[in-house]
């Protein structure tokens, strides 16, 4: 009877260290995790990435780092200057589309004057906009007077400022007088013809359209863009909006 009282005993001893074991591994492993959780407080999270996720944290020129609601390019890479004669596009609407990307108030466009024709003698010349049904929807009064003083970009006003909802404009200018050719000039892409890669009227990116014109149409016909005018050198001019 000792001996198996014995037995059991050591047996059951045995068995009570074993368990004693097994808590303290797991006590172990676990505590820390739970010092953790009690010390460090809430995990901060990484930056959210800039640029659409492109990781380089830059983003291009916006028109609004230059307090401007749209424009055709930035206006550092408009360093081109354009120049046509009076007989080459005088009378002559050329267009440059622009996309909106969301809704704005349109008050003024903004022209790259690079160059003045103290000479020139200007009459019925206009900046507008027109939709893409080719509806004028705000243009100026005659800008003749601007075009003749400061060679800088500048801003010209719609007669009346619209909403103008997102989608497709296009910004149309109107010359007529007479004037030096490569002294009134124009800044502008310099991207030529390339400019219209990809695509045919009445989307064109430049174009021009009628001509004898010396007043902005109510309407124009947009199947009807042409690019004649680039390939003789009036490249597409640079605008902004305000």
């Amino acid at each position: 009877m000792r001996t198996r009282t014995r037995t059991i005993t050591t047996a059951t001893t045995g068995l009570v260290t074993a368990l004693a074991a097994v808590f303290a591994l797991s006590g172990c492993s676990t505590a820390p995790d739970k010092d953790r959780s009690a010390t460090a407080g809430p995990t901060a999270s990484a930056p959210a990435p800039q640029g659409g996720g492109s990781g380089s944290g830059f983003e291009g020129p916006r028109p609004q780092d230059q307090n401007l609601l749209a424009w055709t390019g930035d206006p550092n890479d408009a360093g081109h200057v354009t120049a046509q004669s009076s007989a080459g596009v005088g009378g002559r609407i050329t267009l440059v589309r622009i996309v909106l990307r969301e809704q704005i108030t349109w008050s003024n466009i903004w022209l790259g004057l690079a160059g003045l024709d103290p000479n020139a003698q200007l009459a019925n010349c206009y900046l507008g906009v027109y939709d893409a049904k080719g509806t004028l929807v705000g243009s100026t009064a005659d800008i003749s007077p601007q075009l003749m003083t400061d060679a800088i970009a500048k801003p010209l006003p719609l007669a009346k400022p619209f909403t103008a909802a997102p989608g497709t404009y296009f910004i149309a200018l109107l010359l007529n007088g007479n004037w030096a050719t490569n002294a009134l000039t124009l800044k502008s892409t310099g991207a030529g013809i390339s400019v219209n890669a990809g695509l045919t009227p009445p989307n064109l990116r430049y174009s021009s359209i009628l001509t004898g014109q010396s007043s902005l149409p109510a309407t124009v016909n947009l199947g009807e863009q042409s690019q004649a005018t680039i390939n003789t050198g009036w490249a597409s001019q640079w605008y902004a909006i305000s």
